[in-house]
């Protein structure tokens, strides 16, 4: 038997702002890694279907929910879930991070705008904190370190948003700056359709960064908070790209060509990274400062 459930948009983990499951992982956790990312994107792509209907998203959402939890069984329509599902097991890891990504994307069938910078913050807790909580449980992690995993994931998620808040509107007919903003700086939601920024997007897309600044002085502190030196120096090299990334943003404008770093440039955000964490191992105050180009 099998369900026609998942609707794949061809994306993949290549296409990503940040490493999946990369060799600093240890080498036991990247299946169950791979899992966990397989079952994300398969959701992600329900809630991004342009073709389907609020209602029918949300009932697929469900039906992968339920999967998670055993139900379907048999149906190799489920298989990813269902896998997941034996990872979650295996591993020990709670389930609640599926869920909460889940009802995310449930929100997106149905919630296109966020009237404030707090009430996108609550989205990011459910669409991108949970993929570093997850990481962070699967390595036995304290939970002490969410705060600092947290502040990377919704950085990271604001700063995916800037990038893609032209693809988003036209497509999707998402919004994902606060409505207070635009509303301040007099910029309709249509503007997002325009070649290029008006000075009031402009102003709009800096307050972002502004506070996608802020998120990043408490990531710098997440390397230094973990056990696990491979998983600490993935997220340096996580936070170095969100950084760079962030520092791309503020000089172009993501309406007149999406904003993404070439090869080179993830590749020296990699050296970066490992040197950082690195050095946080003898200096952890000094790692943690905020880099010249980021300030």
């Amino acid at each position: 038997m099998t369900s026609n459930v998942e609707t794949p948009s061809g994306k993949s983990a290549a296409g990503e702002n940040f490493p999946v499951g990369s060799w600093f992982i240890r080498r036991r956790l990247r299946p169950h890694v791979a899992r966990f990312y397989a079952f994300a994107r398969a959701i992600d792509d329900i809630a991004d279907d342009p073709e389907l209907a609020p209602g029918d998203k949300i009932a697929r959402l469900d039906a992968m929910a339920d999967a998670l939890e055993g139900g379907h069984e048999g149906d190799s329509g489920f298989v990813k879930a269902h896998r997941l599902g034996e990872s979650l097991s295996e591993t020990g890891v709670t389930t609640r991070h599926c869920h909460d990504l889940i009802a995310a994307f449930k929100q997106d069938a149905v919630k296109p705008r966020y009237r404030n910078w707090g009430e996108l913050m609550g989205y990011c807790y459910l669409s991108a904190a949970p993929v570093g909580r997850y990481l962070l449980d699967l390595h036995g992690e304290d939970r002490a370190a969410w705060p600092a995993s947290d502040a990377l994931c919704n950085a990271l998620q604001v700063i995916n948003h800037l990038q893609d808040c032209q693809d988003d509107y036209r497509q999707l007919g998402r919004v994902y700056l606060p409505l207070d903003w635009m509303d301040g700086a007099g910029v309709p939601v249509e503007a997002l359709d325009a070649p290029k920024a008006s000075p009031g997007l402009r102003k709009v897309l800096d307050q972002a960064l502004d506070d996608v600044a802020g998120l990043l002085v408490l990531a710098r502190e997440l390397p230094g908070e973990l056990r696990s030196l491979g998983l600490a120096t993935e997220s340096s090299i996580i936070v170095v790209i969100a950084e760079r990334l962030t520092a791309h943003l503020s000089r172009r404008d993501p309406l007149a060509g999406r904003v993404v770093l070439s090869r080179a440039g993830f590749g020296l955000c990699g050296a970066q990274g490992v040197l950082r964490a690195l050095a946080g191992r003898l200096n952890p105050a000094k790692a943690s400062a905020a880099p010249p180009e980021a300030r």
